[in-house]
């Protein structure tokens, strides 16, 4: 087991990203010692331009998988913001993930997605949830369908963006509270350890969650009953319109896992074989009986907080006024600057590095990803609306239902 040497931290250029230095002659050294067995505490990612331990050894067809997972949610990203700004008679609204794709490719490649539920890794999410749940696994055309409130949807229509769900690929579901989704998770992982199972659960949350008491109890409980969770904390920067810095007085709220004695890992969340080196550390963790890990990873959203204002149809981001803001709280350059380091373009580029795809075959990949994505969307279209007398179906229990203590 080991340790990276403390290192002091660098400001990315792109953005306020704070990440921390690691040197490759410390890293190889560790590896070298430890093989496998790797533990990590605080400020111990693998970032800024360390490739990887884990992801480097990957078949390049879960490799190829990575990169098209990250292209299939961008496209689905890009396609819904263009039916939102130019199809008026268009339902669905969403909180968009472009930008912040690398983060759930990387955690849900490292975790078990397929096969009975009692063998699948569960994720629960949060209000900003489709690239959660393509990452998972979900079906594009229901979820689709769902967003605009269809018969047909992943849910029969009735929970929309914030609500989504599917069991028969451990996506729980999302959340449009702040933070109860992590209470929930830890309870899942407390089923995993009650039955010996080596299951793990994973919640993910925003740099707002850290504000609120639901992020304090789920770490403290997972850490004193070593339960098999790991909360991955998406920091892009901003809890609507906020700046993080606001509810936070750290600069690093992965400092946090501190207080409760597990790991806490800063990871440079634009890059999808960094966040999921960190995460298959955390889940063989959880897997052998060792307790949580909380996972903070730098990235950032391309779009405003909610739908889609300030964007134009077939440009990808959002610039300058927000009318749900009263302002434009973010400075356009700094939109920009992030978008330098693009998720799509930094595994790209590494896959074409190593060899595993030409840049012919990843434009194929990525032409098929917004062939599904508009395929999903005109199918969705097609499928027919809930029915209003159905409004209340999913909410009381038809039937007679014994009483608990008599059943």
């Amino acid at each position: 087991m080991f340790e990276l040497e403390s290192s002091e931290v660098s400001q990315e250029t792109a953005g306020s990203a704070w990440l921390p230095t690691a040197s490759r002659r410390t890293f190889l050294k560790g590896v070298a010692g430890a093989g496998a067995a790797v533990s990590f505490m605080s400020k111990s990612a693998w970032a800024n331009g360390e490739i990887g331990f884990w992801a480097k050894d990957l078949p390049a067809d879960k490799l190829t998988e990575m990169f098209n997972t990250i292209v299939r949610i961008r496209w689905h990203e890009r396609t819904m913001v263009d039916k939102m700004i130019t199809d008026p008679k268009y339902r669905g609204y969403n909180h968009f993930y472009a930008g912040q794709e690398a983060v759930a490719t990387g955690v849900c490649a490292a975790l078990n997605n397929k096969g009975p539920f009692d063998q699948l890794d569960l994720v629960y999410s949060t209000h900003r949830p489709t690239g959660h749940a393509i990452a998972k696994g979900v079906d594009m055309k229901k979820m689709a369908a769902e967003n605009d409130f269809r018969a047909t949807g992943l849910n029969g229509g009735y929970g929309g963006e914030m609500h989504l769900s599917d069991k028969s690929c451990g996506f729980i579901g999302a959340d449009g509270m702040i933070g109860p989704g992590h209470v929930i998770a830890t309870g899942s992982a407390f089923a995993f350890r009650a039955r010996d199972s080596k299951q793990v659960a994973v919640v993910f949350g925003g740099d707002g969650t850290y504000a609120t008491p639901h992020f304090h109890s789920a770490l403290n409980n997972a850490a004193l009953l070593k339960l098999p969770f790991i909360y991955v904390l998406e920091n892009n920067l901003y809890h609507q319109y906020a700046h993080y810095s606001y509810s936070c007085p750290m600069k690093d709220i992965a400092d946090a896992a501190r207080t409760y004695r597990i790991p806490g890992v800063v990871v440079d969340g634009q890059d999808v074989f960094q966040v999921y080196n960190v995460m298959k550390t955390a889940v063989d963790r959880a897997r052998a009986g060792d307790g949580p890990t909380l996972i903070e990873a730098k990235t950032y959203r391309y779009y405003n907080h909610w739908g889609a204002p300030g964007a134009e149809a077939g440009q990808l981001g959002a610039f300058g006024y927000d009318p749900l803001a009263i302002s434009s709280f973010r400075p356009e350059r700094e939109v920009r600057a992030w978008m330098q380091r693009d998720p799509v373009d930094i595994c790209r580029n590494i896959l074409v590095n190593w060899g595993v795809l030409t840049r012919a075959r990843a434009d194929e990949i990525e032409a098929a990803a917004k062939k599904e994505a508009i395929d999903a969307f005109a199918w969705a279209d097609k499928q027919p609306f809930c029915k209003p007398e159905d409004g209340l179906k999913n909410v009381f229990v038809e039937g007679v239902v014994p009483a608990r203590q008599f059943g």
